[in-house]
């Protein structure tokens, strides 16, 4: 019997494919893929993109629908090429494949329907969608980080917007109706403060029933007050929107950063805010510790427990104003269930970002541009049903849970209770 070998220089070096390199790989599958798919289907016509938030108003140019297509595919392939090439970790690159795999996918899209793109309307729609995944997910960071799971994302988003909608009705103002959602908010977390940190009990069960707690009551207060007399409970005023003169009128980022209500520019603050007291501050040093190891954190003086019961409260309050964006920002009213499961796509969307600030404001408003190019390519009528480009980046946040776009690694003290020796 013969026994064949393979030459060591023709051997796959051990460790080869990491991570890095499986996500290579996959990204210039995709490149190549929508290099051909979409280069065939594309028209040689042009796609045309508005920077204003009309195709009536504002400069814009235009892209030949095949060339652009063939091209952004093969530059999504270059950067998967690259990742697998180099085997090191650079999100920039996977940045650039995914941008340009949706740009190829639009090429193709607008230049068969003939149609044009309001970019800034893209990106206002995009803000608009995010900004409630954006409060969620920083909840979740804040419990997380302190070593509690946060799971009841869901039932704090719609608690806070049942009383935004409540309280800003009978008090006629705005501003009581977004303390009103705070506290909405802050009531769901003291529940779960209650019962996880003090009683013990399992975090991810108790965070399952407090989202089913808050969804039957709310339901039933809708039901018994609300549905009954619409113009006395369920009636509040919308949010206003704020415009910062001179520069909304920006191209893309005026609609975003600078026209928006007031969600959106604490939504933003916050982002900065919890970052730099996270990696900053004595709180957030004594925060992490208490996520990572509360034993250690105890022996130096640090009430673990305390600052685990004022953290999850906090992630309520956060997470209340989210719920307000619900009744007085894409509605005027409460609905059953109006948070439809927004809770667990900022949970999903805390999880992508690797339970860091920054990087959950960007996994939300990946989801938000998802939902608002649904929205758009549905709106021109697209061969391509809205409900698939939608589910694509629970898909990545899949891959990214199972380890194929990077090591993602919770606090190690996240879900532990903490009881004092």
């Amino acid at each position: 019997m013969t026994v064949s070998t393979l030459d060591a220089h023709l051997a796959v070096p051990t460790g080869f494919w990491n991570r890095s390199r499986r996500t290579g790989a996959v990204l210039g599958t995709l490149g190549v893929v929508a290099a051909i798919l979409f280069g065939l289907r594309a028209v040689d016509g042009p796609a045309t993109f508005f920077l204003g938030e009309t195709t009536l108003t504002g400069a814009h140019f235009a892209i030949n629908g095949k060339l652009g297509a063939i091209l952004f595919g093969l530059l999504a392939a270059a950067a998967g090429a690259a990742l697998l090439v180099t085997g090191k970790r650079f999100g920039l690159l996977v940045g650039v494949s995914l941008a340009a795999f949706v740009i190829s996918a639009m090429c193709w899209l607008v230049s068969a329907k003939g149609s044009s793109v309001p970019l800034s309307s893209l990106a206002a729609i995009t803000m608009a969608a995010s900004l409630p995944l954006i409060f969620g997910s920083l909840s979740g960071v804040l419990c997380e980080r302190s070593g509690v799971v946060n799971v009841a994302i869901e039932g704090q988003l719609l608690t806070g917007a049942f009383l935004a909608a409540l309280v800003g009705t009978v008090t006629g103002s705005w501003p009581l109706a977004l303390v009103g959602a705070a506290v909405g908010g802050a009531l769901i977390s003291l529940l779960l403060a209650v019962l996880a940190i003090r009683y013990v009990v399992d975090q991810v069960v108790v965070g399952i029933v407090l989202n089913a707690f808050a969804l039957g009551l709310t339901g039933y207060l809708y039901e018994q007050l609300m549905q009954k007399d619409q113009s006395t409970f369920n009636n509040p005023e919308r949010l206003p929107t704020w415009v910062v003169p001179g520069l909304s009128e920006i191209p893309i980022l005026g609609p975003v950063i600078f026209k928006g209500t007031i969600l959106t520019y604490v939504a933003l603050a916050l982002v900065a805010v919890v970052t730099v007291a996270l990696f900053r501050t004595r709180w957030g040093l004594r925060t992490r510790a208490a996520g990572e190891h509360p034993a250690a954190a105890d022996t130096v003086g640090i009430r673990v427990l305390g600052l685990r019961y004022t953290n999850v409260l906090l992630a309520g309050v956060v997470a209340g104003f989210g719920g307000a964006y619900f009744s007085m920002v894409s509605a005027s009213s409460f609905t059953k269930n109006i948070t439809g499961g927004a809770g667990f796509i900022a949970l999903a969307a805390m999880i992508f970002g690797r339970w860091h600030p920054v990087g959950a404001f960007m996994a939300a408003v990946f989801f938000g541009f998802a939902g608002a190019l649904s929205s758009l390519l549905q709106a021109i009528g697209s061969p391509v049903p809205g409900q698939f480009l939608a589910m694509l980046p629970y898909v990545a946040t899949i891959f990214a849970v199972a380890g194929l776009v990077g090591r993602v690694r919770a606090p190690a003290a996240d879900g532990k209770p903490y009881v004092k020796g």
